[in-house]
């Protein structure tokens, strides 16, 4: 796992053209953000140039939807080959996508479909990881999904299943705390046992998000603020992750002032500062060894 040598970002946020505007107006308050690659593969020149211009402004990590990890077959070269061009408009940081699958062949999805919990999808995804992975000159990381039922059939446990495809595939996590949250509340598990099993000096990133409740289910929204369940998540695990380099807040959806997402990012900042020893915490957040 090639981490060591990067920088950190700091604190971020995942870039929306809604926020736009309000974002390139607060270039000093924002550390880093997360460009979605998917919104710029096949798009209109115009999206080259705006990725390229915000590269210029910040650090830019790549985070994909459709790479589609999971699904048993090799990655879709014309996918790929188009991703690869993103990352030389932007020289990311780091690449990321979500440890599902979006695709079967001749057929896409269109959505984050979790995976069935068994060794044969630790080899999959840890073969098809590994093969994009050596396409970058970066590091990859993959993010854990939310799930609302858990696909059969399954021999694992998620942390387990989590585990082994970050061990085979000898990769970095991109930690979607809210998801953790979801996923505990929804499938009936303690999310700081589900924590305490799986590798978190392997997190590279994560991710923060609110969603809201619906008939008894809590939905991974990124539409609210950030839940203080999720916060108490974060100030557990961030002792045990040396290899964090970036915390970021999702928002895709009933977006409010940018004002408000700022102060969030400064609450996250004051979580880094306790968290972390005297010394550790620059003026962008944690600074970790590398």
């Amino acid at each position: 796992m090639r981490t060591q040598h990067l920088p950190l970002l700091g604190v971020g946020l995942g870039f929306r053209q809604e926020l736009k505007d309000q974002i390139l107006n607060a270039v000093d308050q924002i550390d880093f953000l997360e460009l979605l690659t998917d919104q710029y593969i096949g798009m209109p020149p115009h999206k080259e140039e705006e990725a390229r211009q915000l590269a210029e402004l910040f650090p830019i990590v790549l985070h994909g939807v459709d790479l589609s990890v999971g699904t048993d077959m090799p990655l879709d070269e014309s996918y790929v080959r188009q991703l690869l061009q993103v990352v030389d408009w932007v020289q990311p940081k780091w690449v990321s996508d979500h440890l599902s699958f979006t695709r079967v062949p001749g057929l896409n999805i269109g959505q984050l479909t979790p995976l069935a919990f068994t060794r044969r999808s630790v080899e999959t995804v840890a073969r098809n990881i590994r093969n994009m992975a050596n396409r970058l000159d970066c590091p990859f990381a993959v993010e854990n999904i939310s799930y609302y039922f858990r696909v059969p059939p399954y021999e694992l446990t998620e942390a387990e299943f989590l585990t082994q495809v970050l061990t085979e595939a000898n990769c970095a996590l991109l930690l979607d705390l809210t998801n953790v949250q979801n996923n505990a509340v929804n499938n009936g598990y303690d999310p700081l046992e589900f924590l305490n099993q799986i590798p978190l000096d392997r997190v590279l990133q994560i991710h923060l998000a609110g969603g809201f409740w619906h008939k008894g289910i809590l939905l991974d929204t990124h539409s609210h603020a950030v839940p203080d369940s999720v916060f108490d998540l974060l100030r557990y695990a961030l002792p045990r992750m040396p290899s964090l380099r970036a915390v970021m807040i999702e928002r895709d959806q009933s977006f409010p002032p940018l004002e408000e997402l700022l102060a969030e990012l400064q609450h996250v900042r004051s979580i880094l500062a306790q968290a972390w020893k005297p010394g550790d915490v620059a003026t962008t957040g944690v600074a970790v060894d590398g």
